[in-house]
């Protein structure tokens, strides 16, 4: 036994099947215990065969193909230690063991209460009775399987001289590890840490076993207690994928094991884990179970690796240990994410925009970062698409003559399609105008033409969305042919005078104001190319 090494004790098919909801087939099972072979685990607690037939066959199954043969992608490895739960019955026991038999390392984990209020309310037995238990039924498992682990069930809840007495019992019955549960996740760091270190000073004989914890997470408690057991001693740690289990779930594998090793100068400890598998193993259990990891759990949620906060994301562009103390890939998740919605700053939606191949001068930059802000508070989170959409409506536009203030409309099956607009002209004065039309976005160009006055016909408009979702960004396009002399003209090679046609792009979460944007830059084109086309003013020379 390496002092120095914590063995992880994997009960995702045992204890976390428990979950009400997350019972799994036969079938779901083995998959499941393939993918936790993989990380690497040092046991498998495969489930509790006394349960049901299926139970029963499921360890079994796992058992032969599992626990008898090479792990797939790491044929040197030995195979876990399957184990299968069990009662301090000699029915249990020996059911457990016909289905854990055939595996190369099984083992046989009994258990039995010891608390004061489960001695009395459940088992309706004294100590004595309780240590009898003890000694029968671990010395009959260890006469069928030469690995046998027992648990003090509420452990936490036992008075601490009893406990001593009932660990001591089990050693003497053959016991090779003994766990120490905390079943309603009712202790505390400093009290795990305190049991541990009084069961290793006053137990004859602890020092050649394996001392366990398996902590529940009722007061949130659970993977900081099982730290502390282990810091206190304790050298096996009995985890699930994802925290799952009875209630509020069990400690987490995936936090024990990264906790071990990023705080690993503190710790002075390791595991046989290979994290990159972690992410992948979450996602399956998850999958199968039917029970989402929440976006903030650790490790493995969503936005483990997720940032949106502008000072987080100018950090993290600078150095990502600003903000990250272990790197995504190294639990197999793909990659650090600067979100961007309305927390985030303009570094972040720089380096998006440079990411996504736009190299915007500061002027387009400063105008499309005030668009992004304001659709940021309108859109949660903003895609790639929503992003492209962004820049075509503000990148390589002419500075405007008439800019878009607000917009109201009223539409409907009764009444009349109704808009109104109000527009800052070149002269910075506010103009409003309602007109009423065939739909919104005809009432709406028709109040923006009683403004702006110029003379054009519409020619195309062009309306699909960016990104699905109800809060997607509408993106509009639309074409403009002049109809007046001068700039809106093009001649031909044979001097023919053509009228030119301008194009608009608008993008907005509200489809009737970016069809509003749309109209507004192509006219704004058209006004540009006319005060171009007409000849400057000269000045009259003095004779």
């Amino acid at each position: 036994m390496d002092p120095n090494y914590v063995r992880i004790f994997d009960t995702t098919l045992r204890d976390g099947e428990q979950s009400p909801g997350a019972t799994m087939t036969s079938a779901e099972k083995l998959e499941v215990a393939r993918a936790i072979a993989r990380l690497g685990v040092d046991v498998i607690e495969t489930g509790f065969p006394a349960a049901s037939p299926d139970d029963w066959r499921a360890v079994n199954q796992i058992a032969q193909l599992v626990g008898a043969e090479a792990v797939a992608g790491r044929p040197q490895a030995e195979p876990p230690i399957i184990c299968g739960l069990a009662r301090a019955t000699k029915t249990d026991i020996e059911r457990a063991w016909t289905a854990v038999e055939p595996a190369a390392h099984p083992r046989i984990h009994t258990f039995i209460a010891t608390s004061p209020i489960h001695r009395e309310h459940k088992l309706r037995m004294d100590k004595d009775q309780v240590l009898a238990r003890i000694r029968e039924m671990v010395g009959l498992a260890r006469s069928l399987c030469p690995d046998v682990e027992f648990s003090c069930e509420d452990a936490c809840r036992t008075e601490l001289d009893f406990l001593a007495i009932a660990v001591q019992a089990a050693i003497e019955a053959g016991a090779t590890t003994l766990n120490i549960p905390d079943t309603v996740g009712y202790t505390t760091p400093d009290e795990m840490a305190s049991r541990i270190a009084y069961l290793k000073q006053h137990v004859p004989g602890i020092d050649g076993v394996i001392l366990s914890v398996h902590c529940h997470n009722d007061l949130g408690l659970a993977t900081a207690n099982s730290l502390a057991g282990i810091l206190a001693g304790a050298r096996q740690a009995e985890v699930t994928i994802n925290g799952i289990g009875e209630r509020a779930g069990n400690t987490a594998l995936e936090e024990v094991v990264m906790a071990l090793s990023v705080r690993g100068p503190l710790f002075g400890l390791q595991t046989g884990i290979d994290r990159s598998q972690l992410a992948r193993a979450s996602k399956l259990v998850s999958t199968i179970t039917g029970m989402t990891v929440q976006a903030n759990k650790a490790i493995v949620g969503a936005n483990a690796f997720a940032h949106e906060s502008g000072i987080h994301q100018d950090g993290m562009l600078k150095h990502h240990e600003t903000y990250e103390i272990m790197r995504p890939e190294t639990v197999g998740a793909t990659q650090t994410t600067l979100v961007l919605g309305k927390h985030s700053g303009r570094a972040a939606f720089s380096a998006r925009l440079a990411e996504l191949g736009h190299a915007l001068e500061q002027d387009e930059l400063d105008r499309t970062f005030q668009s992004f802000k304001v659709l940021a508070d309108k859109k949660k989170t903003l895609t790639d698409a929503d992003i492209e959409a962004l820049v075509a409506s503000e990148i390589s536009q002419p500075e405007p003559f008439y800019r878009l203030q607000g917009l109201q409309v009223a539409c409907g099956s009764m009444g009349l399609p109704t808009a109104t607009v109000e527009l800052i002209g070149p002269d910075g004065a506010r103009e409003v105008r309602a007109e009423v039309g065939t739909g919104p976005v005809d009432a709406a160009y028709k109040a923006i033409d009683g403004i702006v006055k110029a003379e054009c016909r519409l020619l195309e408009y062009l309306v699909q969305g960016v990104t699905a979702g109800i809060d997607a960004i509408g993106e509009v396009s639309v074409r403009i042919r002049g109809e007046g002399a001068g700039g809106d003209e093009r001649h031909t090679a044979q001097g023919a005078a053509q009228p030119r046609v301008f194009h608009g792009h608008g993008a907005d979460t509200d489809i009737i104001v970016a069809s509003a944007k749309a109209y507004l830059v192509a006219l704004n084109r058209l006004l540009h190319a006319q005060k171009r086309a007409r000849p400057e003013p000269t000045a009259r020379v003095q004779a």
